[in-house]
């Protein structure tokens, strides 16, 4: 017999809870995914609880290189307020299905879990978008063919037709465009292609993607964007741009190259996103 559908997710945010409350430590309302080869941000803040994605029940564990596959609570130095961060995600092309895929953010959802900062590596269409810049998502186009709200509705997630015109939050657009302004990170907007992957994508779909309004393409990000949208979550996503796309340079894309251009940027891209975490707790406030 099938379980429903809600009873995974609440056995892991129960087993997280559990542990969280025998260490006396409170759960975090802000959460922060870490996309490919960007993992090095959890190294910069204080840890005190770690999970690896194996020991959570019901969890997916990453199995691509450059996400690691651990979840830890955090503390925020200034404020000393603790948030999530995710180490790593899992894509719908490991052979995860959509649902699965966002299962981590409806665990943290249920352990109270209000704002996502999203993270992704993607391929720059647009011109300006040279490798080692950052583009904010203002909007994205969902080309996976597939949706992590199909079949029944979780009701205790939300409604069944959830609105997506400002899936991206405006306010804490605003918050991160300041806090790059401050830093002296050029952070252009744009809208972020989703596809399903793993092959990259061919010069000629690129072409079709920059008649359709999209600026950078990747392989993340819009089913965890529309999962946590349907659960009033507040989104934000910041591109970090690893390589040109398919045919607007004249090398050959490899996940290496997207690894290394990210490793290359950890330390701007953690000094920008421990900063974002600090200003958006502070605004919580």
């Amino acid at each position: 017999m099938m379980r429903p559908a809600m009873e995974p997710i609440r056995e892991a945010a129960q087993f997280l809870g559990e542990r969280l409350a025998a260490a006396g430590l409170e759960s975090g309302n802000l959460a922060v995914v870490l996309g490919s080869g960007l993992g090095k941000f959890a190294g910069s803040v204080e840890a005190p609880v770690l999970f690896p994605y194996r020991t959570i029940p019901n969890f997916p564990v990453s199995t691509v290189v450059g996400h690691s596959g651990k979840l830890l609570l955090a503390v925020e130095p200034k404020s000393n307020k603790p948030f999530w961060i995710m180490q790593g995600r899992v894509h719908c092309y490991e052979g995860y299905t959509p649902q699965q895929a966002v299962f981590p953010l409806r665990v943290l959802r249920l352990l109270g879990v209000e704002t996502v900062l999203l993270t992704n590596a993607a391929g720059g269409i647009r011109d300006d978008l040279a490798p080692g810049s950052f583009m904010l998502v203002a909007d994205h186009l969902n080309l996976t063919g597939m949706n992590p709200l199909t079949g029944p509705n979780l009701d205790e997630m939300g409604t069944r037709f959830p609105d997506m015109t400002d899936a991206y939050d405006p306010a804490l657009r605003r918050l991160i465009r300041t806090v790059a302004a401050e830093q002296g990170i050029a952070m252009t907007e744009g809208v972020y292609a989703g596809l399903a992957g793993p092959s990259f994508e061919t010069p000629a779909e690129i072409r079709m993607l920059e008649k359709l309004g999209a600026d950078a393409v990747g392989m993340s990000t819009v089913p965890e964007t529309i999962a946590a949208r349907h659960a009033g979550m507040r989104v934000a996503a910041v591109s970090f741009i690893a390589n040109r796309a398919a045919g607007k340079s004249a090398g050959k894309l490899s996940h290496e190259e997207v690894f290394d251009t990210a490793k290359a940027a950890e330390g701007r891209f953690g000094a920008l996103m421990l900063a974002v975490v600090n200003r958006a707790l502070e605004e919580d406030a």
